[in-house]
């Protein structure tokens, strides 16, 4: 039966998928402009620059989630002081480490490059999009703390009009420099810089906007703000080794699968898209577990927490059975629209049932994670995390010689399956020694 919980649970994840759809859309655009203008050589360079700053960025995830989580009980909690604190404290964060990036962007650059390995005509090309980009780490860094901060506040909506305009500039603006102006690969670089920086203003305007009066009403020093940074990196250090045994994960099966032909890269590729399109989806429930799971942790409502956690549960599993069905019916003609390379397709087709069951066994991981960030549980992410990926490579290094290609996919799905089955045991035993018991 549909209740107040589900109300706010759609209330906030709504706008969270929304504002990650756009996403895919925009990488696509910068493919398509190149494609038309370039060939292979200026696709390959939006590849291989997106790509590092990719997992640049995504190593540095911890400003938002860290944020979110602690902002989230701060105002369960009603300590509105302290979540303006932690806005500050996020941002000054943020803003300083990508101004070391920025500072260390050639010794930096060379060791993306040499990790990535390109082409001598692709490097040549990426390297120009590189120098531009980087400049814009400092806004991407400063935007992360931001929309942590907003999700922390109950605020989703606002993250969604940012993500929604920042990508509609970035696009517009790449159609000028390349198409008009004839700018090539800097031209999409430039739009894309540009577009950073315009998305940390406007995120910038709407705090003020929304949040001018709070922000009056608890001013904070810099003593404040430093006052607490230990928590604050002990927490982000959690959520930092995380990410990493995620990307090395995501890497190593991308090159896993390199390394048995180009046919089986491609499928793997493809397939790779059925998972993409589901955490999607399943990150705007995850962002509503940031937010309220978080509060009601932070004003010691145990019922409010088991309510959020049963219906996020429901939700997920709702979402799981849909997404799994549209697979298992309709895989074969999705991966039609993705290629018309007849060889690639069945390929692909070969490892597809794998690939249905990506939602069966990542739907758990994915709420818990929102869980465990809004509880700030972030050692039981990084265990869960850790142990998954031991178990990931040691299947793959012990079944790859009988199994190929069919033992990476098996690896993968115990991985998200074992992160959420160990997330439910430490959720019950660390919810039950802070009081919470039966949550």
């Amino acid at each position: 039966m549909f209740c107040k919980t589900d109300h706010r649970i759609l209330q906030l994840a709504l706008p969270s998928i929304v504002s990650n759809v756009t996403v895919p859309l925009l990488g696509l655009c910068d493919v398509t402009i190149m494609g038309h203008v370039g060939g292979a050589a200026h696709i390959g360079a939006i590849a291989v620059g997106s790509m590092i700053f990719n997992v640049m960025y995504w190593l540095f995830g911890f400003l938002r989630m860290g944020t979110s989580g602690l902002t989230s009980q701060a105002l369960g909690g009603r300590r509105m002081g302290e979540t303006v604190a932690l806005l500050c404290r996020s941002l000054l964060v943020g803003m300083l480490i990508g101004l070391a990036i920025v500072v260390m962007q050639v010794p930096l650059g060379r060791v993306a490059f040499a990790v990535m390995r390109p082409t001598a005509d692709v490097a040549a090309l990426a390297s120009p999009y590189y120098s531009v980009c980087v400049w814009g780490a400092p806004a991407v860094l400063g935007l992360y703390g931001l929309t942590g901060w907003f999700v922390g506040m109950q605020n989703t909506r606002t993250p969604m009009l940012i993500a929604v305009g920042q990508n509609v500039v970035n696009i517009l603006l790449s159609l000028l420099f390349v198409l008009v102006w004839g700018m090539g690969v800097r031209g999409v670089a430039l739009g894309t810089l540009i577009a950073q920086w315009a998305g940390f203003l406007f995120a910038a305007s709407l705090l003020l906007l929304r949040y001018g009066r709070l922000l009056r009403r608890h001013p904070v020093g810099l003593a404040d703000v430093v006052s607490r940074l230990g928590r604050f990196f002990r927490l982000n250090l959690d959520i930092f080794l995380r990410t990493v045994c995620l990307v090395a994960v995501n890497l190593y099966f991308t090159s896993a699968g390199a390394a048995q032909g180009a046919l089986t890269l491609a499928a793997n590729t493809l397939l790779m898209q059925l998972f993409t399109l589901f955490s999607y989806v399943m990150d705007g429930f995850a962002f509503a577990g940031e937010a309220l799971g978080g509060r009601a942790y932070g004003a010691g409502d145990a019922e409010r927490l088991r309510q959020t956690v049963r219906r996020l549960f429901g939700w997920g599993a709702a979402v799981m059975l849909l997404f799994t069905l549209v697979y298992w019916l309709g895989g074969t003609a999705f991966l039609g629209l993705l290629t018309t390379d007849g060889a690639v397709v069945r390929a692909a087709s070969r490892y597809l049932p794998w690939a249905v069951l990506i939602p069966v066994a990542g739907m758990a991981a994915f709420v818990w994670d929102g869980v465990f960030i809004g509880l700030t549980l972030s050692r039981g992410m990084l265990t869960s995390c850790f142990l998954a990926a031991l178990a990931f490579f040691a299947l793959w290094f012990g079944l790859s010689p009988v199994l190929g290609n069919h033992a990476l996919w098996l690896s993968l799905l115990v991985f998200l399956s074992l992160r959420g089955l160990l997330q439910t045991w430490l959720y019950r035993r660390s919810i039950g020694r802070h009081g919470f018991t039966g949550a």
